[in-house]
């Protein structure tokens, strides 16, 4: 780029950074009771954003992709702002929050091809503490573009319900085995949002990241299951496609996501070699209902916010005592400020500790 077009690009991208991470931490600190008090800490992050956008009218043609990458990132990123707004001025409630934020992976999605082209957006899509990792930056910037690797969906029979999407690190190589994560959304999401809670995660450390959609309308918590056969053949197709270490498969989720975890990777005949329920519910029935031998030294690691509102952290402590008593390896994470949203924060938690308790159990 020339001087004149990369000030014109960091003139757009600079103030989106920074709305974008302020959206981060809404959605990460919302809590029903002191969303207002929340909201007037966050200040108007989105006034520069949307300064920036009304200023460029225009891009050149040879910067009209990345223009048109930083300008669908920014509408989303001040639809996000907006809905928050709405809720702030009384017109609606908690579920507005949450479906103002879902504008958030949207904004992602519209950004992630620029991390090939821009320094700053593809520091943005690693972990903080990786930031100043010059070698793994360039790493990404000199992997060659492959139809292997990257953002990918497939569909089921061209519906998202059944379908997902995958993130495969473009740094992947088929000589070594990596580590699969299989994250399941909550109860009215899809595996589209859902994968941008991992994939800077997933991306930074090294990981596979699967994001399926439930067959229905949430996850099969009860009746007819068509939703772990589903799990299960989307890993085998992975496995068949990409080199799988066998023993780092992860099962996790967030609140349907989360209790589904528990239904299907309870399972005696589950693929999964680690499971990691977030914000779920329990009934301690699931455990008397798992096999003996499959619990029997299975790592679970459960995290649950103190302030949660739909399930309360009580249930999380009852799942750690059941599970503990049928000897299952259980790790337990209480986190004080958290409510029901998602930390994306334990992400490199989770994989540090699959790789520490990684064994030959499948």
């Amino acid at each position: 780029m020339t001087e004149a077009d990369e000030e014109a690009v960091q003139g757009v991208l600079m103030p989106l950074l920074r709305a974008l991470e302020m959206l981060r931490f809404i959605a990460r600190h919302v809590h029903p009771p002191e969303f207002e008090e929340l909201m007037g800490n966050v200040g108007r992050p989105e006034a520069e954003m949307r300064s920036a956008l009304a200023k460029k009218s225009s891009w050149p043609a040879h910067l009209s992709g990345v223009g048109l990458a930083l300008e669908q990132a920014g509408k989303a990123v001040l639809e996000a702002f907006d809905g928050l707004r709405l809720i702030l001025e009384g017109a609606g409630d908690i579920r507005g929050v949450y479906r103002a934020l879902r504008r958030v992976p949207d904004a992602l999605h519209a950004l992630y091809p620029l991390a090939k082209l821009v320094p700053q957006v593809n520091r943005f899509f690693l972990d903080p503490s990786l930031r100043s990792d010059s070698s793994l930056q360039q790493r990404f910037l000199d992997a060659l573009v492959s139809d292997r690797s990257g953002v990918m969906q497939f569909d089921a029979n061209g519906k998202e319900r059944g379908g997902y999407w995958l993130y495969v690190p473009e740094t992947y190589v088929p000589d070594r085995a990596w580590p699969v994560v299989m994250a399941l959304h909550g109860g009215s999401g899809s595996g589209r949002l859902f994968l941008w809670s991992w994939l800077r995660d997933a991306r930074s450390k090294g990981a596979i990241l699967v994001a399926p959609t439930a067959v229905g309308s949430t996850w099969a918590l009860m009746g007819t299951d068509p939703d772990t056969p589903n799990l299960a053949r989307i890993l085998e197709f992975v496995r068949s496609q990409w080199n799988v270490d066998a023993s780092r498969v992860l099962l996790t989720g967030m609140s349907d996501g989360g209790t589904f975890t528990y239904v299907s990777g309870l399972e005696a005949g589950s693929p999964f070699t680690h499971l990691a329920p977030v914000a779920a519910a329990f009934h301690p029935m699931l455990g008397q209902m798992a096999d003996p031998g499959r619990l029997r030294g299975l790592p679970i690691h459960i995290v649950h916010g103190a302030l949660d509102w739909m399930f309360p952290v009580e249930l999380a402590q009852q799942a750690r005592d059941v599970l503990s008593r049928a000897e299952a390896a259980v790790t337990y994470r209480e986190l004080d400020d958290l409510s029901h949203t998602y930390p994306t924060e334990i992400n490199t938690e989770l994989l540090s500790w699959m790789d520490m308790t990684a064994g030959p159990r499948r």
